[in-house]
């Protein structure tokens, strides 16, 4: 009987020590694996990927749920990329260049110095930048977004070394050939897995495409749509990259019904459209130019009406949370090396994030030959 409970305690101990060998292995592995990502970052998703997303979603909506902004105060964040020239006068005395879609502010709020004003951003005169405060209940709150005409720049999308597959040779970062013209970078969607939706760039999809869902795509001169796969957009023979993320939050310029509910988990997780966070979007305007659009302590429904008023008028949501939303403008060129600005003071990420190898996917602008 003796030896049986030994034998017993030893079978234990040594599945419980294969365990924790195995796990701490997979650890190591993650914290190790190449591409640029925080360890709690690396920490979050290892337990995300060994069963623990159904915690870390919980912990994030009831953390991130109770982050409501202040309810009167100054604008909480700046532009922290400097105007690179004056708004341009145009439309009848109002402050927008040409082509730019009119910013819709909030009539209950007077409207701060330089709100919803477009102004040149970066080098070569080809982006715009402005903000706005979408919140009447949280005036603190802005969202800030960057517009690029059609026709002035091209859009690439770039694999990191896990996302959208995991592929360690991935370079995962700004090619060097593109130094010499880079306008911006910024950060991509959700984790493919959490997106609901494909990735792919040449003709072979790395992660299969989802008809219906949210699809910015980018053609082979690097121009761009965005609209439902398989509805408003779709294959076609000038079409190199696809990226989708969950479904669309803004369509006609409005932002679609059912935001506040997220039935079906149409936008991330439960509870997620009330997370006070960081958030991030990309749409086109009236006249198919691109808006980006971010932010901080905005639930979902309010980032799509800061998007609205922006002039996307068909969008969609990228990635959410404080180290995930990143658009980072090239302010200054010394032959092939840039200096870079983030887009909001308060961006956590590195402003020359994806000049290094990233774990993430993520997109960048280059200029076109002629301004």
């Amino acid at each position: 009987m003796r030896h049986a409970r030994r034998r017993r305690r030893q079978a234990v101990v040594t599945a419980v020590a294969a365990l924790l060998l195995v796990t701490g292995t997979s650890y190591v592995r993650a914290l190790t694996y190449p591409g640029s990502a925080s360890w709690s970052d690396r920490s979050v998703e290892w337990v995300r990927d060994h069963g623990g997303g159904g915690v870390v979603d919980a912990i994030e909506s009831w953390y991130y749920s109770r982050q409501a902004p202040a309810t009167s105060g100054r604008p909480q964040d700046a532009l922290s990329a400097p105007a690179v020239g004056r708004a341009v006068q145009h439309r009848a005395g109002s402050l927008l260049p040409l082509g730019a879609p009119r910013v819709r502010l909030v009539t209950t709020l007077s409207p701060a110095p330089g709100e919803g004003v477009w102004r040149p951003l970066g080098v070569g005169g080809r982006m715009w930048q402005t903000w706005v405060r979408p919140d009447p209940r949280h005036p603190p709150v802005v969202a800030a977004a960057v517009l690029v005409p059609a026709g002035v720049a091209r859009l690439h999308l770039v694999g990191g070394t896990r996302e959208p597959v995991p592929d360690p040779n991935a370079t995962g970062r700004v090619p060097s050939s593109a130094l010499g013209t880079l306008l911006a970078t910024f950060n991509a969607g959700f984790k493919m897995k959490d997106s609901h939706g494909g990735w792919e760039v040449g003709r072979s999809p790395q992660v299969p495409l989802v008809n219906g869902r949210a699809s910015l795509v980018i053609t082979r001169a690097g121009g761009w749509r965005v609209g439902a796969w398989g509805h408003d957009v779709g294959p076609a023979a000038d079409v190199a990259a696809i990226r989708q993320n969950l479904d669309l939050v803004v369509t006609g310029g409005r932002p679609v019904a059912g935001l506040t509910s997220n039935a079906h988990g149409r936008w991330g997780s439960a509870h997620s459209q009330f997370e006070y966070t960081w958030r991030s979007g990309i749409g086109v305007d009236q006249a198919g130019d691109l808006i980006y659009v971010a932010g901080r302590s905005m639930r979902l429904s309010t980032f799509a009406d800061a998007m609205a008023r922006l002039g996307v008028v068909e969008g969609m949501e990228l990635d959410i949370h404080t180290d995930m939303v990143s658009f980072n403008a090239v302010v200054a060129r010394h032959g092939d090396q840039v200096v870079m600005r983030r887009l909001l003071s308060t961006m956590a990420s590195s402003s020359r994030r994806y000049l290094k190898t990233d774990q993430r996917d993520f997109l960048y602008l280059t200029a076109v030959s002629a301004p």
